[in-house]
């Protein structure tokens, strides 16, 4: 039987030196949030460890601990003869629960009487969360950023993969947010990430780039969808020069319908949208574009919402901010080309930005 081992911290430096990092805690909580490339290997399924905690509170600890051990038993049984079962004599787990107890504690001393060198996270997924907590909250953004901005519509988000392809370092909230980052903005049968696990998905990419190099952000409000920006990177948003993109009217029109077809094809879902813009259109307001819609116009309809909605939003905001700027590309339209064309020339201001 190897000794059980106990690891501190949770940096990633700390967390790279194991074979697999193991969270034994219910798939619900994994599902809420995890450390960076945990395998979910539970003792207790949700259900029991609803029934486990029941049988505490309600009735008897002992009973409650020996039934959870026979759940256990079983569980850890089942991973040894499944998702271990080719892990070799050499393996190096390091195995966490919710606050490095009971559950680890279990399931180091199965694994440490196999032969492999087990390590159990002191403190479990909380020091994990503590780790992410002073990094985005309690410290200053490390990395030096540039914001690609602009009118509702502009392609910002188009460009920003396109500069990834690029090769530039790229940090995409409304991905890791799961969120378009407008009140149409929601993704069809994919809800939102958790705030915690938005914040591990960003502490996550942050950690693999490189601070030499200049990182490109979309410029956000301080929201993403329901999801917060830590204050740590809206600090330094709020700071970082922007690339500013302008394109006509017209073309934002057209690429918005195209960009949120979505909603465009879901009457139910874009009615209850226009019912929660933040300024409540009247019902003549309301009952005109419901007859944009039925006829199909919804470039007319998206031109309204950013006649009413969306352009005068940004100019308050561009009016409230200190904005550095690295000038502005005028794109006089918002097919592939243009966009490709807006990506290569931003793409040269940041490396002129990057000498100075």
């Amino acid at each position: 039987m190897s000794a059980i081992e106990i690891l501190e911290t949770a940096d990633p430096e700390s967390l790279a030196r194991y074979d697999a990092i193991i969270d034994a805690r219910s798939p619900a909580e994994f599902a809420e949030d995890h450390a960076p490339g945990a395998i979910n290997l539970p003792v207790l399924t949700n259900e029991e460890r609803t029934e486990v905690g029941t049988i505490y509170v309600q009735e008897s600890r002992f009973r409650a601990r020996r039934i959870g051990a026979a759940y256990i038993a079983r569980n850890v049984a089942r991973h040894l003869e499944t998702a271990l079962a080719d892990r070799p004599g050499s393996f190096k787990p390091l195995v966490y629960c919710w606050r490095g107890g009971q559950r680890s504690t279990a399931m180091a001393m199965i694994l440490s009487q196999v032969g492999w060198r087990t390590t159990i996270l002191s403190g479990g997924y909380r020091t994990w969360r503590r780790h992410v907590t002073a990094r985005l909250y309690d410290a200053s953004w490390p990395l030096r950023l540039v914001l690609v901005d602009g009118y509702t519509g502009s392609g910002k988000t188009e460009v920003l993969q396109k500069l990834a392809e690029r090769g530039q370092q790229v940090i995409d909230l409304e991905a890791l947010a799961a969120h378009r980052g407008s009140l149409f903005g929601g993704l069809a049968a994919r809800p939102q990430p958790s705030q915690k696990m938005f914040e591990s998905r960003l502490l996550g990419l942050m950690d693999g780039l490189d601070p030499q190099r200049p990182v490109i952000v979309e410029a956000e409000s301080s929201k993403v969808g329901e999801r917060m920006i830590p204050p740590a990177l809206w600090q330094a948003m709020a700071a970082a020069p922007r690339v500013e993109l302008s394109a006509p009217a017209q073309a934002r029109a057209a690429y918005l319908v195209r960009t949120y077809r979505d909603i465009v094809e879901d009457r139910a879902a874009l009615d209850e949208a226009l019912r929660r813009l933040p300024t409540p259109p009247g019902r003549k307001r309301l009952q005109a574009w419901g007859e944009l819609a039925d006829a199909g116009d919804f470039e007319a309809l998206a031109l309204a919402l950013m006649e009413l909605h969306y352009d005068p939003a940004y100019r308050r905001a561009s009016r409230k901010a200190a904005r550095p700027s690295l000038g502005v590309l005028e794109l006089t339209g918002l097919e592939a080309a243009d966009l490709d064309a807006a990506a290569d020339e931003i793409a040269r201001r940041v490396a002129v930005f990057a000498r100075s």
